[in-house]
């Protein structure tokens, strides 16, 4: 056993000389915690009163409620009831009844059988109708982006192939539906691969196409074959032209394709390299610009599930607070939105914040398309309930890059979606901006150096966020935060305590308005993106085999302190103030962080977290440039170290095996306090004079 380094002495300052706090925070408001969709079956194994009785036990009385339909290029029936534009056919566009009838307990997503994407961020178990095969299917544009809803000029639409290896292409064979594209130019790419940053889009030689009239066009694009990775097709004109028999507007609306092909033309026909097929791993990859939200009954995915509405907000996990409700955005509809919102009201059920899509920068559409799209959601809202607060659109990270298809001068994903909202008049309806924070992918290696590492790695983040002209008067929210996206043992033990607290602290501390915790329902331990990360998951509680919440993981106590023992518990106004370590690596990263909050009860409050997995810190705690000096008399103290909680890491049968509160602990507020190895210590008392408010 190798024998413990002797505590380390520090110094924390609290600096109160700009005599302002950074930030004011609620905790009602601010601590919450996020709803995801399940798999098949699990919604009522997950909602029991136990395992609910368990959840509200962490503190988070603020709820956000994810959407995985919208990750999954699927229409959200958020209530089972509604009606179909095609009722005859029970198919076409759905909106679900405003009505207030049968509990809603479940709700489902259903797929696009006009698809055009390969892959999705669900359960990624869909296909294009581009490349399957069958000419009976096809993908077709959103007509919401059209000028009869955008009330702007028609938004271009495109397709892209991905060939995998570089490939010789001089020909192509488009195969069209109605509408067709009559003005559309055929590109190439550059780079020597989808992310190149030097990489552009080419037109080839006789790829400017003019008038086309639809059916199948074989297409001689270049005299001789030109090598590249990616093929895209980029449609300007449609021919507005619906199919025989339609009633419904939306049919004629922005463009229609059937199957794809790219290649090379020659005497013996027309040698196509796109691997066609019914799955992600049999057809080449497809991506495309939007998808038209027209689907039928027997399009239900029953593998995918949402918690009912009305079971979420009878369940008490909202503790009668407004929810951050979600609305679709890319694959639904503002009447099903409107729907949604007038359901809310005539329920009773309280919402004041409504976030517009989820992680539409990692869909890789364009962020103009969406911005098209979110004002529409946006009015449909506003029309309903002016008083809600709009915004989104839960960025996969608040570094969103353009990637290949839709790559332009300017590659922020971010900034394109604000200038566009800008320019339509827009930012009034962005009352909030959220991304999710998930710092590190590699769930492996240096855990020590990433803790360490984190500081800069949100600051920067929230940096790039205004500098990719977010306003600075717009809140920021962090929608799902944790050690990564990615599940591993790391996610079950001690660090992911730590992260978390660090995430929200310095958030909140550098003006963030809201960070929700996601793994807040209980789960399982499992292994899903390296065998080096063991098993664990982004989980407060562990269920056992009966899918009974049982042991507390790490993170529920770091959010525990954040909500009952750092700051006070309900909406009293909270001022932090900047807070620092003196002790700092060769790097000049200080192993302990701080972050000091004055609570309505008058008292101060300071979150310690010591990254320091080797030597314990006896941390002396200061106030200066203000009337407070230091804290007066006795403190309480709470711990949380590896000496409440060990993880024993067998595999799928992983589970705690010491699973303590933190110690809780009185001591004189004049002494330095310890801090273990790797811990979360609160100090909280009275000063010996009062700070100014």
């Amino acid at each position: 056993m190798i024998a413990a380094l002797p505590p380390i002495p520090d110094q924390v300052v609290v600096d109160l000389s700009a005599g302002k706090p950074v930030n004011v925070f609620r905790p009602d408001e601010a601590f919450g915690g996020g709803l995801d969709g399940m798999g098949q079956g699990e919604v009522a194994a997950t909602y029991t009163p136990a395992n609910i009785k368990a959840m509200r036990k962490v503190g988070l009385r603020k709820i956000t409620y994810r959407l995985r339909t919208e990750l999954g290029n699927q229409v959200w029936h958020w209530n089972p009831q509604g009606r179909w534009s095609d009722a005859a056919h029970a198919q076409g566009y759905w909106t679900s009844s405003d009505k207030p009838g049968a509990t809603i307990n479940l709700s489902n997503g259903y797929d696009l059988p006009r698809r055009g994407m390969t892959k999705d961020n669900a359960n990624n178990a869909g296909y294009s109708r581009l490349d399957d095969g069958d000419v009976r299917t096809f993908w077709k544009s959103n007509p919401y982006l059209d000028s009869r809803y955008t009330h702007a000029p028609a938004r271009t639409q495109w397709l892209a192939a991905e060939l995998g290896d570089a490939k010789p292409i001089d020909a192509a064979r488009l195969t069209w539906a109605t509408p067709y594209a009559v003005d559309y130019r055929v590109q190439y790419w550059t780079g020597h691969d989808d992310w190149d940053p030097d990489g552009a889009w080419v037109t080839f030689p006789h790829g400017d196409i003019k008038g086309a009239t639809g059916g199948v066009a074989t297409l001689k694009l270049a005299d001789a074959p030109i090598t590249t990775v990616m093929v895209r097709v980029l449609m300007s004109r449609a021919s507005g032209t619906a199919p025989k028999g339609s009633t419904d507007v939306r049919d004629g609306l922005g463009y229609a394709i059937a199957e794809v092909g790219f290649g090379t033309l020659d005497a013996t026909g027309f040698h196509d390299v796109i691997r066609k097929g019914r799955s992600r791993t049999t057809q080449s990859v497809m991506h495309v610009s939007s998808t038209d939200p027209w689907h039928r009954a027997i399009d239900k995915n029953v593998e995918l599930e949402q918690p009912g509405l009305d079971l979420v907000y009878r369940s008490g996990l909202t503790s009668g607070l407004p929810m951050m409700v979600p609305v679709g955005a890319l694959f639904d509809t503002p009447e099903n939105v409107a729907a949604q919102i007038r359901w809310l009201k005539r329920r009773g059920y309280p919402v004041d914040q409504v976030e517009i899509g989820e992680e539409a920068d990692g869909q890789y559409n364009a962020p103009e398309d969406y911005a098209a799209l979110y004002g529409q959601m946006a009015d449909a809202v506003h029309a309903v309930a002016p008083n809600i607060t709009t915004g989104g659109p839960s960025l996969q990270n608040a570094v969103a890059e353009m990637w290949g298809p839709d790559a332009g001068e300017d590659r922020s994903w971010t900034r394109r979606l604000i200038d566009a909202l800008a320019t339509q008049g827009r930012l009034k309806d962005l009352g909030f901006v959220s991304f999710e924070h998930y710092p590190f992918d590699d769930v492996c290696g240096d855990t020590a150096g990433k803790l360490l590492d984190h500081d800069a790695l949100l600051d920067a983040d929230l940096q790039r966020l205004r500098d990719d002209h977010v306003p600075a008067s717009t809140p920021l929210v962090i929608s799902e935060y944790g050690f990564s996206a990615y599940s591993g043992r790391v996610m079950s033990e001690m660090p992911a305590a730590l992260l978390n607290a660090d995430i929200v602290g310095r958030f909140m501390a550098s003006g963030g308005k809201q960070a929700f915790l996601f793994g807040f329902t209980p789960n399982q331990p499992i292994n899903q993106h390296l065998a080096c990360a063991g098993y664990g998951n982004m989980m407060t509680w562990q269920t056992d085999e009966t899918g009974a919440a049982k042991w507390h993981n790490p993170t529920f106590y770091a959010a525990w302190l954040l909500a009952n023992a750092w700051s006070q518990p309900g909406h009293g106004e909270h001022e932090i103030w900047p807070a620092a370590a003196s002790v700092r690596d060769a790097k000049g990263r200080p192993a302990i962080s701080s972050y000091a909050v004055h609570r309505p009860d008058g008292r101060w409050s300071v979150m310690l977290v010591n990254r320091d997995p080797k030597a314990a810190h006896m941390a002396q705690v200061a106030f200066q440039g203000g009337p407070a000096q230091g804290f007066a008399g006795p403190v309480e103290v709470w711990r949380y170290d590896r000496s409440r909680y060990a993880w024993k890491d067998a595999g799928e049968k992983s589970r705690p095996v010491r699973d303590l509160p933190p110690l809780k602990l009185r001591q004189d507020g004049t002494a330095p306090v310890l801090l273990p190895p790797w811990s979360i210590v609160v100090v909280r008392g009275a000063v010996s004079s009062t700070a100014p408010r």
